[in-house]
């Protein structure tokens, strides 16, 4: 047995959407009790840090309609059926920023809310960045703004709630130290 596991007794799926499905599962405690969690089930997501040039973090910045605002992220999106991480990041990095990459290195994968949610993201650095022959192929319902800021800016960024997501702060942080010891 693993270390306070809650064993599921029943799993009822409540809700099945195209980004997430929703499930209630009545679970066995450690304790001998019995619970109820609500969990949402994810395919996972990736992440891609990528710079240009000058040292610049490539972003965009977009709608959530979860927070009714726009902010300010790292390229990212949802793996889909089937897809490998790797295949999705490329194809994000395109779709959404223009830019393709002559390689990937995965720099860590995470879980975004352990709580509620099994969704994990595989963050990337994207190296060799080369302007796609296409540029951005945005889905049409999608609509982000391309920026290329410095290390410094993002973290201006951040203190300015401009960038609120766990992911791009991790990014930001990656990426400071990253250039802090010359790789």
């Amino acid at each position: 047995m693993k270390k306070f596991e809650e064993k599921t007794i029943a799993s009822k799926r409540i809700y099945e959407g195209k980004v997430i499905n929703l499930k209630v599962d009545d679970v066995s405690l450690p304790n001998g009790k019995t619970s109820k969690r609500e969990l949402v089930e994810h395919p996972g997501a990736v992440a891609i840090v990528a710079f240009t040039p000058e040292n610049k973090i490539i972003m965009v910045e977009q709608y959530r309609k979860a927070l009714e605002r726009s902010i300010i992220e790292i390229p990212a999106g949802k793996l889909e059926k089937g897809e490998a991480p790797e295949y999705t990041a490329m194809r994000e990095l395109e779709e959404e920023t223009g830019y393709t990459a002559e390689k990937l290195e995965l720099i860590q994968s995470f879980s975004t809310s352990p709580g509620f949610a099994d969704e994990v993201i595989h963050l990337f650095f994207a190296d060799g960045l080369k302007k796609a022959t296409n540029g951005a192929v945005l889905d049409e319902d999608e609509f982000v703004e391309l920026l290329e800021v410095s290390v410094e800016e993002a973290e201006q960024m951040m203190k300015d709630n401009r960038i609120y997501d766990a992911k791009t702060a991790f990014a930001v942080m990656w990426a400071k130290q990253r250039l802090s010891i010359g790789n």
